[in-house]
């Protein structure tokens, strides 16, 4: 079962899932803070390509499956061009209303 992105909890968290899945690279960038971080598989990421990269270069989107610790921690399914499908966990860090970190990886 799929939530719906407008019942997402955190807004930064709300518009960052939105932003994915309508390619929309400034809404992305307005929910960062400017000198947000980002790691995934446990691996610290260069942001801006790795967002590329895996999302917006690759038509990634996100389906999201369960929501916990206050809309910060998301269990999604992710789905790019280059890498089909597959079960992801997502942790935010939320600090004044934007996200100065995201940590990803399979789920």
């Amino acid at each position: 079962m799929t939530i719906a992105v407008s019942k997402l909890s955190d807004p930064a968290v709300r518009g960052f899932v939105t932003a994915i899945n309508a390619g929309d690279r400034a809404a992305f960038q307005a929910v960062l803070a400017p000198d947000a971080t980002m790691s995934d598989d446990g691996s610290d990421r260069d942001l801006a390509d790795w967002t590329e990269r895996e999302i917006f270069g690759a038509g990634g989107r996100m389906a999201v499956q369960t929501e916990s610790d206050g809309g910060h921690a998301l269990v999604a399914n992710f789905t790019n061009d280059t890498w089909g499908e597959m079960r992801t966990a997502w942790r935010f860090t939320i600090d004044g209303g934007r996200i100065s970190r995201f940590e990803t990886g399979q789920a």
